[in-house]
């Protein structure tokens, strides 16, 4: 059975190939990724990855872009290995929202 990652011979329209500029959490995101899969802390592998991007399941794979089925992974494997805790992200994400929140409110 495939998995909804596997679109190898199907039709999916044309892939846009041109150069793009990269937003400031993409960036980061392949930051943190490299971070983790260095030679110094080897905390996620690229199997790893490519396991938690196919893990997703068909409508998160299909909602997500990549660099956000590289943040789902990467979270995913964190927490699987007790890097993070469910508690530690939760209030993390708290904390940014909150962050962004008064950031867009005040201009």
């Amino acid at each position: 059975m495939r998995g909804s990652h596997d679109l190898g011979g199907l039709p999916a329209g044309t892939v846009d190939m041109a150069e793009h500029e990269h937003g400031f959490w993409e960036k980061r995101i392949d930051g943190i990724r490299l971070l983790l899969s260095d030679k110094k802390r080897q905390l996620i592998s690229v199997d790893e990855m490519r396991r938690g991007i196919e893990a997703l399941g068909k409508e998160a794979y299909d909602k997500l872009n990549y660099y956000e089925r590289w943040t789902a992974s990467v979270t995913g494997v964190m927490l699987e290995k007790g890097v993070i805790t469910a508690d530690e992200l939760g209030r993390k994400m708290t904390e940014v929202e909150e962050r962004d929140k008064a950031r867009f409110e005040n201009g």
